[in-house]
């Protein structure tokens, strides 16, 4: 088992600065109690095993600059809790734009927006010859929400290169049964879909859904509406970026509820971009239910997270079970880590089931 997992990033915004962070906080920290870890030790990997060794862009403030630097550039506004990142010399590449980039992005200030890089951009040869001569075990994907081209592009360089793919964002890659195949098929280990928080509005909301359907109360409506400060939202301000955005965080909840209430009586979605609350998250949920006599009951609840460290805890967790997935010689969706770890998995499953099934995995009981 090789000690270190070579990771490459496509999309070094918010959330890849919160992951590079935590591997150094918590090398750093490794002998004292620290929190944020759902699982410290995976299969003998820790968060400090893991190693950034490529990496892709398309700002021009962070294209050429090394990733300790990148991580900290504009528009980046994620907290800072570890601020004494070594430098790595592994240079951030300019990545294939495609539709990576929303052209209403032009129209705010560079330093809440992204500025285009003017440098050559890599073509999906280039990707393909530097994840092989960098050995990296796994590409994560990190690229906006809506950039569908861009994150099927990626994927294909995975294909090709031998590199295991954990999508982050809601392209529907490790979900779809026609690339689901194609991975299995190279025997390589892939998770995704859309990052699901430690805990945050999917995981808030779908915990609600299974304490009322556990319960006995009848749900007839609910909301959970979304807002924050970061680039993520203001690329989101976009409405036709939003299509598998939408579909993702809708069923992640709605496959929970086990009979039908009707499309109009859930709403779930990005709602705004308030640029002073930069990487702060705000979910408002609603829920309305029936309880014992058909008597009508409510739940308002508001949630308020740095909201790229609360994914950063999943993506170390999905990054470790994939190499151990490698080591093992498994290829193909990996199910209970997706289930645990991503909103809209290959399948879904109750949360506390695909905890279970993660920690069967890890034990080497469960093969994905």
């Amino acid at each position: 088992m090789s000690k270190k997992i070579r990771v490459a990033i496509a999309g070094v915004g918010n959330c890849a600065s919160s992951l590079v962070q935590g591997i150094y906080y918590y090398r750093k920290n490794r002998d004292a109690q620290v929190n944020g870890l759902m699982f410290e030790d995976v299969g003998g990997y820790k968060p400090w095993d893991i190693e950034v060794v490529a990496a892709w862009d398309i700002d021009a403030r962070k294209v050429g600059k090394d990733v300790s630097e990148a991580i900290f550039s504009p528009p980046n506004c994620t907290a800072v809790f570890e601020p004494d990142v070594p430098k790595m010399n592994v240079k951030v590449r300019m990545g294939k734009v495609l539709d990576g980039f929303a052209q209403h992005m032009k129209y705010y200030p560079p330093e809440r927006s992204f500025v285009l890089s003017e440098e050559r951009e890599d073509e999906l040869e280039d990707v393909v010859k530097v994840l092989k001569e960098t050995e990296a075990d796994i590409l994560v994907n990190y690229v906006p929400v809506g950039s569908e081209q861009a994150a099927r592009f990626y994927a294909e360089a995975c294909l090709r290169a031998g590199v295991s793919f954990i999508n982050g964002m809601p392209t529907f890659i490790v979900s779809d049964p026609e690339w689901a195949q194609k991975f299995e098929k190279e025997g390589i280990p892939v998770v995704g879909d859309d990052i699901k928080s430690q805990v945050g509005a999917t995981i808030l909301h779908r915990t609600l859904v299974q304490l009322f359907t556990d319960r006995g109360v009848k749900i007839e409506r609910t909301y959970q509406l979304n807002f924050g400060g970061n680039t993520d939202f203001l690329n989101m301000l976009e409405r036709e970026r939003l299509k598998t955005k939408k579909v993702s965080k809708t069923q992640a909840v709605s496959s929970l509820i086990p009979y039908p209430i009707g499309e109009h009586n859930i709403h779930i979605g990005p709602s705004d971009w308030v640029p002073w609350l930069k990487d702060r998250k705000i979910a408002y949920i609603r829920m309305e239910g029936r309880q014992f006599g058909d008597v009508p009951m409510y739940v308002e609840l508001k949630l308020d997270v740095e909201d790229s460290p609360n994914s950063a805890g999943s993506m170390m967790d999905a990054i470790r079970c994939c190499k151990l997935a490698r080591d093992r010689g498994v290829g193909g969706p990996l199910y209970s880590i997706s289930a645990y770890t991503m909103k809209h998995p290959p399948i879904q499953y109750p949360d506390w089931q695909a905890r279970k099934m993660v920690e069967e995995f890890i034990r080497g009981e469960r093969e994905r």
